[in-house]
C-alpha cells in the first residue's frame, strides 16, 4: 500500500513537472521565434495622427505604418520580451540605432504577415499625415553636377541658359582655379576626375528655412520664373562623423531618403557685383521651402546596393528624370570622406548626393503654380511637392 502511495506521489510529481516544462516552454516559445536579426525590411517615417496632430515615429510595414513605441510595448506585454524605451524622435532613434534596432529587427518579424488593425498602435498610410523624417538635421548639405549625363546636359543647355552653369550657379572652377568655356565648368574633363583625389563641389542648404513635408507646397518667389526640379538620393548620417576615411565611410551611414533640391535657376545674377564677378551659389540654391524631404528613411541594411538604385522625376506625370546612382562621379564614399574633412557631422544629418540628367535648365523649361513634382527612388519612395505661387504672408 505504502509503495502505491508512494508511486502515485511520483506520478503526481512526474506529471506537476511536464505541466511546468510545458506552460515554461509554451510562454518562452512566442520570444524564442522571434528573431532579432533584419529579417523583415521596414521604412520608418515620422507622422501624425489625422485626428490627433501628435508626432510620432512609424515603423511602415507594407500599407501599415505602426506608431513605433507602442508596438514595443506589445510585444513586451504579449510575447515577454524584456522592457526596452524607444525613442520616439527620429534624430534620438538613429542616435540609439546601435542599441535598439534588435528590437526594431523583432517588431518587424512579429507583425511580418500584417498586424491587427484593430490595435489602436496600427494605422493605413493613408490615414496619417506623414512630414519630413527629421527635423530637423544639424546640416543639409548638397553637391553639384555629381551625375555624369547631368554635367555633360548642362553644358549644352539652351541658348538662354547659361553653358558655364554649374547646378544654377556658375563660376565653379577646377583646383587649379582654371575652367573650361570661360567659367570653369568644363564637363570635357570629366574622364580626368578622380573621386577620391578631387574635390566635389559643395553646397548648404538651411534645414529649418528649407524643409518642407511631402505633399506640401514650394511657393514660388516673387519674381522668379525658373525654379527648377531636382530629386536626390539623400543618404543620412548614422553617427558623428569626423576624418572619416571612405574605406570607413559606410560604418557612418544610417540609411537613405530623397530630397528634391529646388532650384532657381533665374535668380543668379543678384549680389556679385564687380567685386564678385561669379554668382550667388545662396541666391539660387537656397530659397525659402527649397529642401522636400521625405517620406521614408530606409536603414542601410535593406538597400544592399546604394551605387545601383533607379532615381526618377516626373512633372505632372511626364517622366522628365531617369538614371540610377551608378552614374555618379562621386559616391556616397566620398562625399562624406570630403565633407567629414572640413566639418563633423552628425546623426540625422542629410547629404543629397545630386541630380540626374533630364532637369529644366537642361530642357529650357520651369516650373509654373499648379505643376507637380514627383521623385522616386526605387525601395524608398515617392516625395511629391505641389508648385504653388507664393501666396504672401507667412510660407
Amino acid at each position: 500500500m505504502a509503495t502505491k502511495t508512494n508511486h502515485g506521489r511520483a506520478s503526481l510529481s512526474t506529471l506537476f513537472c511536464a505541466l511546468v516544462l510545458v506552460f515554461t516552454s509554451a510562454c518562452t516559445s512566442t520570444t524564442e521565434q522571434i528573431s532579432d536579426l533584419p529579417d523583415t525590411p521596414f521604412k520608418l517615417a515620422t507622422f501624425e495622427l489625422t485626428d490627433m496632430g501628435a508626432t510620432a515615429v512609424g515603423m511602415v510595414l507594407g500599407e501599415q505604418i505602426l506608431e513605433l513605441t507602442s508596438a514595443g510595448k506589445y510585444l513586451v506585454a504579449e510575447a515577454g520580451l524584456e522592457a526596452m524605451v524607444l525613442p520616439n524622435e527620429m534624430r534620438a532613434l538613429i542616435e540609439n540605432y546601435e542599441t535598439t534596432s534588435a528590437r526594431l529587427y523583432q517588431i518587424a518579424n512579429f507583425f511580418q504577415e500584417g498586424a491587427d488593425a484593430t490595435l489602436p498602435f496600427v494605422h493605413a498610410i493613408g490615414a496619417v499625415r506623414i512630414t519630413a523624417p527629421i527635423k530637423y538635421p544639424w546640416n543639409v548639405l548638397s553637391v553639384a553636377a555629381n551625375y555624369r549625363a547631368h554635367a555633360e546636359g548642362m553644358a549644352a543647355a539652351p541658348s538662354g541658359e547659361n553653358p558655364d552653369d554649374v547646378d544654377g550657379v556658375s563660376g565653379a572652377t577646377d583646383e587649379a582655379g582654371s575652367g573650361g568655356s570661360g567659367g570653369g565648368f568644363d564637363p570635357s574633363r570629366i574622364a580626368e576626375i578622380d573621386p577620391a583625389r578631387d574635390a566635389p563641389v559643395m553646397f548648404a542648404k538651411s534645414p529649418r528655412s528649407g524643409i518642407i513635408d511631402p505633399g506640401e507646397p514650394y511657393f514660388i518667389p516673387p519674381g522668379r520664373d525658373q525654379i527648377d526640379w531636382e530629386g536626390e538620393m539623400a543618404v543620412i548620417i548614422g553617427k558623428p562623423a569626423y576624418l572619416v576615411s571612405a574605406e570607413e565611410a559606410d560604418d557612418y551611414v544610417f540609411g537613405y531618403s530623397i530630397m528634391y533640391d529646388v532650384s532657381d535657376r533665374g535668380g543668379r545674377s543678384r549680389g556679385a557685383g564687380a567685386m564678385f564677378p561669379g554668382v550667388n551659389w545662396f541666391d539660387g540654391k537656397s530659397t525659402n521651402r527649397g529642401a522636400p524631404f521625405g517620406p521614408f528613411i530606409v536603414p542601410k541594411e535593406f538597400i544592399p546596393d546604394p551605387a545601383n538604385l533607379r532615381v526618377t522625376t516626373k512633372v505632372n506625370g511626364e517622366l522628365m528624370q531617369d538614371q540610377t546612382t551608378a552614374d555618379l562621379i562621386w559616391p556616397q564614399e566620398h562625399l562624406i570622406r570630403f565633407t567629414t574633412s572640413i566639418l563633423m557631422l552628425y546623426p540625422g544629418d542629410v547629404i543629397a548626393t545630386g541630380t540626374p540628367s533630364g532637369t529644366g535648365a537642361e530642357r529650357g523649361e520651369f516650373l509654373k503654380a499648379g505643376d507637380v513634382v514627383e521623385i522616386e527612388i526605387e525601395g524608398i519612395g515617392i516625395l511629391k511637392t505641389p508648385i504653388e505661387a507664393y501666396p504672401g504672408g507667412e510660407t
